[in-house]
């Protein structure tokens, strides 16, 4: 019997990790949950969970959930805050670290430097200090596992050991798919004029709001793309970013002999979710099996940089590197919420990202510290431009 935590169990990758975990109530035991401001929600999985510990941010809605869970004869107990979340991540044998965006830093890293099984959906752990991250995995022996899809595939796909780097195993390039989101094909003139909802309105996957934006804007495969690159041991220009629209082929590994592995699988979290967990092992995740024949036809193209501008920031702020990657993710996360606020048009984003790269002085970071500085002062510039209404 293992003990998880699910950091961020309300979201769409926590829901799935939930869904996952009741069907092997014999394998594991929920030792802790955490949300945001979702308190609802929360208290329903405690109860139907009965969890150690249950984190939210902030204190006051904590002081709620632990009346509430008192009145219900809960004895989970309720913490807050950004400790809380830590020393909960840093606790159980396994941590699901999916917890979007820069948030998720500190608690994924108290559980890596913890020693911990770390099952990681947050990508931005990676991408803002990623050389800080993965040191701390080195030092403590921690078990890092991509929960991503691509990122999950890949892995499968690859030798065990890749600590050496892929190069060193046969591997000649990653191809990291995309299914290119809402806006494949819709005509460039009406990018302007896209809703949110619009942007959130993902073909295949069900995801939260800021992931479904990043999905649109393919920024989340320029994500993807830094974050392989401190996986995998690799640089970028070893990664090749393909957009297969139907999801079914997760990501790929191309042998130096000319073998290509794929990973295949319909477009349902639980599959990586399910791998991850039981890892080296499987168990069964609750997902229907592919139906190939009917399936009948998989699609590839290559990505349209003048669509999808954001591929091209994400590729040039990991060939940079130093703190280049954090402060494109902090721009990101700016812009999309003023996206999403109905404060910024959504071709204006990339714009916003481009602006502050553009200003920002590249340092080797040395320390978590440094990546902080440079991601307060990428959103601080960001938030100035988006309250200046120079981008619209």
């Amino acid at each position: 019997m293992q003990s998880v935590t699910v950091l961020g169990s309300t979201g769409s990758i926590g829901l799935s990790t939930l869904d996952v975990l009741a069907r092997h109530r014999d394998l594991y035991s929920v030792y802790a949950l955490t949300a945001n401001t979702s308190v609802d929600e929360l208290f329903a999985q405690i109860i139907a969970f009965a969890p150690r510990y249950a984190v939210l941010r902030g204190e006051g809605l904590a002081a709620e959930l632990a009346k509430r869970l008192i009145a219900a004869g809960s004895a989970t107990k309720v913490l807050s805050g950004e400790s809380g979340l830590c020393e909960v991540a840093a606790a159980a044998d396994i941590t699901m670290a999916a917890i979007v965006g820069s948030a998720g830093l500190l608690p994924t890293l108290a559980a890596v430097e913890a020693g911990k099984k770390v099952l990681l959906a947050n990508k931005e752990s990676l991408v803002m200090a990623g050389r800080l991250f993965m040191d701390a995995v080195a030092r403590s022996g921690a078990v890092l596992l991509p929960i991503d899809s691509e990122h999950n595939a890949i892995f499968q796909c690859l030798p065990l050991a890749c600590d050496a780097g892929i190069k060193a195993q046969g591997v000649q390039r990653i191809l990291l798919t995309g299914s290119g989101g809402p806006f494949r094909s819709t005509p460039l003139a009406e990018l302007a004029t896209v809703t949110p909802d619009q942007a959130c309105a993902h073909p295949n996957w069900s995801m939260g709001r800021k992931i479904s934006v990043d999905s649109a804007t393919m920024m989340n495969k320029g994500l993807e793309l830094i974050e392989a690159c401190w996986l995998f041991h690799t640089d970028p220009a070893s990664i090749d970013i393909i957009i297969h629209p139907q999801s079914v082929i997760h990501s790929m590994v191309e042998y130096v002999d000319g073998s290509v592995l794929a990973q295949l699988g319909n477009p349902d979290m639980r599959t990586p979710i399910a791998h991850a967990l039981a890892w080296p092992e499987r168990i069964h995740s609750g997902v229907s099996s592919l139906d190939i024949i009917s399936q009948a036809r998989l699609d590839f193209e290559a990505p349209d940089e003048v669509r999808f501008p954001c591929l091209r920031l994400a590729r040039e702020a990991a060939i940079r590197g130093g703190t280049a990657p954090a402060v494109l993710n902090a721009a990101n996360e700016i812009a999309v919420a003023a996206f999403l606020e109905g404060e910024l048009a959504f071709a204006s984003i990339a714009k916003l990202i481009a602006e502050v790269m553009a200003e920002h002085v590249i340092v080797e970071p040395l320390s978590l510290a440094d990546v902080q500085q440079a991601d307060a002062s990428a959103r601080a510039l960001a938030e100035a431009i988006v309250a200046g209404k120079t981008l619209v």
